[in-house]
């Protein structure tokens, strides 16, 4: 399977990016997967019930091990939890439990101290019962339950001085399909190699038993791979390939519809440049999504016109008009706003995404008549790395693939407040009427309620362009002759127990 190298070690809690919560997902067993309509159904949960959308009481099913062979209990999901959301161990994960009550106790912002190290809301009440109580009703909680950040960790992952050790990063005990063989030593290793786990209780692959995630820099090697079958599965075929992807693996080849969103995002924090929102406007109507979906992508993207995917309830078809491409107007709109005469634009080289940053720059210096360098990172881990630390200050490619399916999850992790620093809010965008109304939409009574909130507030974003959105993604991807059976779920990660060889 190809890969590209995770930003982190593979700590489940401080794992936010799409690399190493691919690998994550093959270790551990999340509480929830999704149906066919984009439902939650309890896999490593047996039920979530709640009588208020504010004390949920999680039923763990007997029988899940950890890979050492210990018992999974609910303690093991209150000390992750604790872990993630406690200020000093500075998760990138950490704003998933801002809901639960007592998170302010353990993470109340940069320059305070916390007050507790456990969230006074999460209670292990037996070995198989965890119950969480929220600050407030949040009516998708249940829905949240699949991502990473939400899997446990057993007491073997943590050293002497209470946190998460370099060791247990590198060879992770889950208590999913696959158990990993040896440590990954990342930046050296290759591969990241796995064996199915006897003990699991789920579904098994039917006739194979290694797993190896083999880590590529261009996305075009790894094509190369699969075509000379040295790789058997590729979800992240290069946008050169796409036109004759179909001709070259046949059946073997798939286009499905895909949730994410690709943006240009803007260090609106960081770069004084950008501050004013009709140069981030005028940027916007430069681009021309249509020509470069139809030929960079050869189709398999659709020009992006809001904020929320068209997969997800709450999407409204031509929701952002600066969306639309107009030149004049843009021209007109930067000159107004005295724009930067030279803007970089940033992206990572192993993900495909070299042809449309060009194209996306070669509008802006035909349109706005102004100089635009495209400037490639090695490794996706780099730029998430440089945006981190607040050193790159061009704009920059970002993609957003959903943790759970929830209009919100276009909104709170990306654009919340409480999403910079240990957060996906990669451009420090801070809005206090934005917060407001997603938490307005996190409390209402039911789930068609709180989507009014949640397009109100995408209605914000479509004012502001904190980020500019480009496309809309489908998922293209394809298998070698040795494999079948091969199907992608609602996070992009492969059903590796669906998988057998030919």
């Amino acid at each position: 399977m190809e890969v590209g190298e995770p930003q982190e070690l593979l700590n489940p809690q401080n794992t936010t990016e799409t690399e190493g919560s691919e690998v994550l997902a093959a270790v551990f067993s999340p509480l929830v997967r999704y149906d066919e309509n984009k439902q939650p159904v309890e896999e490593a949960a047996e039920s979530i019930t709640t009588s208020d959308s504010k004390v949920w009481t999680i039923k763990l099913k007997s029988g899940y091990t950890w890979h050492d062979g210990t018992p999974v209990t609910a303690a093991d999901y209150a000390r992750a939890w604790n872990y993630a959301a406690y200020q000093d161990n500075a998760m990138a994960s950490s704003y998933f439990f801002g809901r639960v009550d007592g998170y302010n106790d353990v993470h109340p912002g940069e320059g305070k101290t916390p007050t507790a190290k456990e969230m006074k809301g999460l209670k292990a009440v037996d070995d198989l019962t965890l119950e969480v109580t929220l600050t407030a009703p949040f009516s998708q909680f249940k829905t949240m339950l699949g991502y990473t950040a939400f899997y446990p960790l057993p007491k073997a992952a943590f050293g002497a001085d209470g946190k998460v050790t370099q060791a247990y990063g590198e060879q992770p005990i889950g208590q999913g399909l696959f158990k990993v063989d040896k440590p990954y030593k990342k930046g050296t290793d290759q591969t990241i190699d796995m064996t199915v786990y006897d003990k699991f209780p789920g579904a098994k692959p039917k006739n194979w038993k290694k797993l190896q995630f083999k880590i590529y820099t261009s996305a075009e090697t790894a094509y190369n791979d699969l075509q000379a079958e040295n790789l058997d599965v590729d979800d992240s075929l290069p946008a050169s390939a796409i036109a004759s992807a179909k001709a070259a693996l046949g059946d073997r080849y798939f286009d499905e519809p895909d949730a994410a969103v690709g943006y240009i995002g803007v260090p609106l924090k960081y770069n004084p440049d950008f501050k004013n929102p009709d140069v981030r406007k005028a940027i916007s109507m430069a681009i021309d999504r249509k020509t470069i979906t139809e030929t960079v992508f050869s189709g398999t993207r659709a020009p992006a016109d809001d904020f929320i995917n068209p997969a997800i309830p709450g999407y409204r078809q031509g929701a952002c008009t600066s969306c639309t491409y107009n030149p004049a107007e843009a021209k007109k709109l930067y000159d107004a706003a005295k724009g930067p005469s030279k803007i970089e634009l940033g992206y990572n080289a192993d993900g495909g995404h070299k042809e449309w940053i060009e194209a996306v720059a070669n509008n802006l210096r035909a349109n706005l008549n102004i100089e635009v360098t495209p400037k490639p990172f090695e490794k996706f881990q780099g730029i998430l790395d440089a945006l981190d630390a607040k050193e790159y200050k061009g704009l920059f490619r970002m993609g957003w693939s959903i943790d759970y399916p929830s209009a919100e999850n276009y909104l709170t992790p990306i654009f919340g407040t409480g999403s910079i620093g240990t957060g996906s809010n990669y451009g420090g965008y801070s809005n206090k009427d934005f917060d407001e109304l997603v938490a307005k939409g996190d409390q209402a009574a039911d789930p068609a309620e709180g989507l009014k909130f949640y397009q109100q507030a995408d209605d914000i974003l479509i004012k502001d362009l904190p980020y500019i959105p480009v496309y809309f993604y489908r998922s293209n991807f394809g298998h070698s002759t040795k494999v079948k059976n091969v199907k992608l779920n609602l996070l992009n990660q492969v059903q590796w127990a669906d998988i057998e060889k030919a």
